[in-house]
């Protein structure tokens, strides 16, 4: 019995490997000698270009027309101290962080139940839920979060203003993007998946709950991931209405010690390390539930 399966996975890695292959050639033609030689030529004329750009750049930091060297030490000390992530850096983090955990729980929220009230057998909640959807998609999350902040300002909203309209801003958009994944993703599903959920007895209701919705999350999770990172970048857009977050925290920084190029390249490192984590993550993750389901898929 196991040598019957490590046969047919040799020759399921055998066709693995044949498909690729056609995959490959017919993706473009494979290159002859003289192709190969002007690719590696290309390769290396690249190379120098970039290198000579990144020296270019380093020594007009270096020797700016007026001001300070951008690579001195003196600049670049108060940017990386203890003091200066204990301060600004962490407290900007946590308040970046904090805003997406909760954006990202209001959107998933928000567009389940938007994406699902498309979706309705109702005319009313179908175009309701749909003018909802286009109206949050059309405009842009700075405008919501402007708009909230001032309409929360003159209500006399105790507690952190800014926080309240960026969460709410970011809901409103990505919510309105995860909804339309969602619509997207039970219209795609085979339609014998939702004419067995009726043949068990299910209603419409219980058949996009139970069945159809769950599976369309599943199939979208990479999609919803990577809104999830552009919900952690959004966040820096606080800082127009004085959220602290870590893009503002690293500009106040930078105001007091005169260095503001160095500030916001931390800021910048923290945030590609954040957003390259979900990145991996969201990678990881279809791979993982795939491996874990008892049933067989295919690729």
């Amino acid at each position: 019995m196991s040598a019957n399966r490590r046969k047919a996975s040799a020759d399921h890695d055998g066709k693995g490997r044949k498909g690729s292959e056609v995959g490959e050639t017919l993706l473009f033609d494979v290159p002859g000698p003289r192709g190969r030689r002007h690719i590696r030529i290309a390769n290396v004329i690249g190379v120098i270009l970039l290198v000579t750009l990144v020296i270019a750049v380093l020594h007009r930091l270096a020797n700016p027309p007026q001001g300070q060297n951008q690579l001195s030490w003196e600049l670049w000390r108060p940017a990386l101290d203890w003091t200066a992530w204990r301060d600004f850096y962490l407290p900007g983090l946590w308040s970046t962080v904090s805003a997406s955990f909760f954006a990202v729980l209001g959107a998933l929220l928000f567009g389940v139940l938007f994406g699902m009230g498309r979706l309705s057998r109702h005319a009313v909640i179908r175009w309701f839920s749909s003018v909802v959807v286009e109206f949050c998609r059309a405009v842009p999350v700075l405008m919501f979060m402007i708009f909230l902040w001032r309409w929360f300002a003159f209500a006399d909203l105790g507690g952190n203003v800014a926080f309240y309209a960026v969460v709410l801003a970011l809901v409103l958009y990505n919510g309105s993007v995860i909804a339309e994944l969602v619509r997207s993703g039970v219209v795609n599903l085979p339609h014998g998946q939702r004419e067995a959920a009726r043949s068990l007895g299910m209603g419409p209701l219980r058949s996009l709950l139970s069945v159809e919705v769950p599976q369309a999350i599943l199939s979208m999770l990479p999609a919803l991931i990577s809104q999830i990172v552009i919900v952690l970048k959004d966040t820096a857009l606080g800082y127009i209405i004085t959220y602290t977050d870590l893009l503002q925290e690293s500009r106040r920084l930078g105001s007091m010690y005169f260095n503001i190029l160095q500030t916001l390249l931390v800021a910048a490192a923290l945030y590609f390390v954040l957003c390259l984590c979900l990145t991996r993550f969201s990678q990881w993750l279809p791979r993982h539930i795939r491996v874990m389901s008892p049933a067989p898929g295919d690729e």
